[in-house]
């Protein structure tokens, strides 16, 4: 039989991380593609007890249907701990629970955009994202990142040029691919940019508590007094990815159609995995649980940039990073990236092919993504000994 797919898949494309992934499933192959947690990193004890609690105690309200909007406690307290920790939503906010920040991207995408309206993206930025606004046909218009986010200039340019844009998608934290944080003037001014021209900012923060060094710079969101922001939390990099639990803090407008798609989709996130986030961030001390975190990815992002400083200068260099989880590594011009990478693989190390981060994935890039949370440190002096060897060898 022939299929005849929908327009807005027939030209999509698999991820090519996911595809990546096949070959990363070789015990003998070391991954620096993913964007996993630490095995170190996950509460495990914390979250079986209030497991064993609730399912002893009241298992029918985790295992009985929920509300779309999400576990109202949970929801009430993400509320009060954005607000005092961040200073983030105000009374004309409301907060949805979602399975994973990428669903806040489809909803987001669902409600707001038209097949041919623009989003303004940075180049690079996260995959899963740009695939998302692909699959309801906008057109991706990217914005270069410069050393301290966005380039503000590139941004006003686009905007002018593309007066049906809808949306500037942003990760001002230690974003992925580029691991570059946004400075507090150009989150202004991109604020700024978005009220001039009439078009929301779609803020995605799943790194931002995971900070190393420096000051903590303000969300977008907290600038916000006109109703032009929404904003993505995730727990995913600080609690568990397995459990899919995120949240959006949007104008109350948007959030009502949030909640209208999202039951058109799967009715409700998982309401064990919320009631445990619940749990552990009022019972427990959340706070102490982000230090033991930045503990442990301190140690690896020096560890990691002090291998590549050891095997790979001269030929790849990279820009240290303040927090996250990935680091952005530059092949010199004359060196045919996407070449470089399939060899990688070919000598048993994966990264990430920098042009998959592109709007346009057939643009020059010679650059590639690596992440240093999953690997231990043998595998990680393995594999950066490998890429260095073929980088010197070019």
């Amino acid at each position: 039989m022939e299929y005849k797919f929908s327009d807005r898949v027939s030209n999509l494309k698999p991820s090519a991380i996911r595809e990546i992934f096949k070959y990363a499933a070789d015990p003998e192959v070391v991954s620096l593609s993913a964007g996993n947690p630490s095995p170190e990193a996950f509460p495990a004890k914390e979250i079986a007890e209030i497991s064993a609690r609730v399912l002893a105690e009241n298992p029918i309200s985790v295992l009985q249907y929920s509300v779309s909007e999400g576990y109202t406690p949970l929801r009430q307290h993400l509320m009060e701990y954005m607000k005092k920790e961040h200073n983030t939503g105000s009374d004309n906010d409301d907060i949805i629970i979602t399975t994973g920040a990428q669903q806040i991207m489809d909803l987001c995408s669902k409600s707001l955009i038209n097949e041919g309206d623009v989003v303004i993206c940075e180049a690079p930025s996260f995959i899963g994202s740009l695939n998302t606004f692909r699959s309801y046909n906008a057109k991706l218009v990217g914005v270069k990142v410069d050393s301290d986010g966005m380039n503000m200039e590139a941004l006003e340019s686009a905007l002018a040029a593309n007066p049906n844009a809808k949306l500037i998608y942003t990760i001002p934290n230690f974003q992925n691919p580029s691991g570059v944080t946004m400075s507090l003037e150009k989150r202004r001014r991109m604020y700024e940019l978005a009220k001039q021209y009439g078009v929301l900012i779609l803020e995605d923060n799943p790194y931002g508590d995971l900070r190393y060094s420096g000051d903590n710079v303000p969300n977008i969101k907290s600038l916000d007094t006109d109703g032009l922001v929404i904003y993505a939390g995730s727990f995913s990099k600080v609690i568990s990815p397995g459990m899919r639990v995120a949240y959006c803090i949007c104008p109350k407008p948007i959030f009502a159609k949030l909640v209208v798609c999202k039951q058109g989709n799967d009715v409700h996130t998982n309401i064990w995995s919320q009631y445990v986030c619940d749990e552990f961030i009022t019972k427990y001390d959340f706070n102490a649980h982000l230090a033991k975190l930045r503990e442990i990815y301190t140690k690896k992002a020096d560890y990691c940039m002090a291998l590549l400083d050891k095997y790979c200068a001269p030929k790849i260099t990279y820009h240290k990073i303040d927090g996250g989880l990935f680091i952005w590594c530059e092949l010199p011009k004359d060196v045919d990236m996407p070449q470089f990478c399939k060899t990688a693989v070919k000598n048993k190390v994966c990264v990430v092919p920098g042009n998959a981060f592109l709007t346009d994935e057939n643009e020059s890039c010679h650059s590639f993504r690596i992440n240093f949370s999953t690997p231990t440190d043998e595998q990680l002096e393995k594999g950066i000994k490998i890429l260095g060897k073929l980088a010197n060898s070019l």
